[in-house]
């Protein structure tokens, strides 16, 4: 799967699956846009690239903010070849607590709002290159979470999968292809990042969710939005590609 001279987008990529995804289209020859919040972590992301890369320092959920990223990738690369949304946080929230509405809020913006924002300003150039878009989702969209604090979560993702099939639909005819991907339990930090959630709670704690009895890592995940993004897949769109060691199938 060679990415030589494409142009590739990537949010969320200071840690975790987005930082696994940078390294891996660098790696596949892609010249690489690295957006995180934390430019200190990406930019340690990108000194492993070994391709021209670009680190945006950017909150997705601020209009001002994406649209300069776009502005940057394309006064640095001329075009964009993929755009991987990938960004993404969890707040917990309940009916009963009081604060499900702020949690809701602030997990939209940035798990569903900032992925339309940024196909919305990406969509022309990637019919130019006859581009995709892989959104990073999560099983939390197909099936609902143990307990209750998670559900504001759950329906960004929820959101994110239907908005994905509607720009597949959308931009199939201008050439664009459009997937998910849903991971179950990865090892990354946004168990760290997540205000309200145990904090002794490890990653081997959700190996016994999954029917193989093990936590993904990211690159594992990185590997299956490469394939998706590559010409590989050019006869997928509108799928959603679950890899979660079977987590749905022991929750039934």
């Amino acid at each position: 799967m060679s990415f030589k001279n494409k142009v590739v987008i990537i949010t969320g990529a200071g840690s975790g699956i987005g930082a696994a995804t940078a390294i891996l289209f660098s790696k596949e020859k892609a010249n690489v846009i690295l957006v995180d919040m934390n430019e200190t972590k990406s930019s340690k992301i990108g000194a492993l690239c070994i391709t021209k890369h670009l680190i945006v320092k950017a909150d997705v959920s601020k209009e001002d903010e994406v649209k300069n990223l776009v502005k940057r990738t394309l006064d640095e690369f001329g075009k964009i070849d993929v755009l991987v949304n990938n960004a993404g946080i969890m707040k917990s929230g309940t009916i009963r607590e009081g604060n499900i509405l702020s949690a809701y809020d602030n997990v939209m913006a940035t798990n569903v709002r900032a992925a339309i924002h940024l196909t919305c300003l990406c969509a022309d150039h990637l019919i130019a290159t006859k581009g995709n878009i892989i959104n990073v989702s999560s099983v939390a969209g197909m099936v609902l979470q143990p307990g209750e604090k998670m559900l504001p979560y759950s329906m960004s993702k929820v959101a994110l999968n239907f908005f994905s099939q509607g720009a597949a639909l959308e931009l199939s005819k201008h050439g664009v292809r459009v997937n998910i991907v849903s991971p179950g339990p990865v090892a990354t930090d946004i168990i760290l990042n997540t205000a309200g959630v145990d904090t002794n709670i490890t990653w081997k704690d959700f190996e016994g969710i999954t029917l193989l009895n093990r936590v993904s890592e990211p690159e594992e995940i990185a590997e299956l939005i490469a394939y998706l993004a590559s010409d590989k897949a050019r006869g997928i769109t509108g799928s959603n590609f679950v890899s979660d060691n079977g987590c749905i199938l022991k929750r039934q």
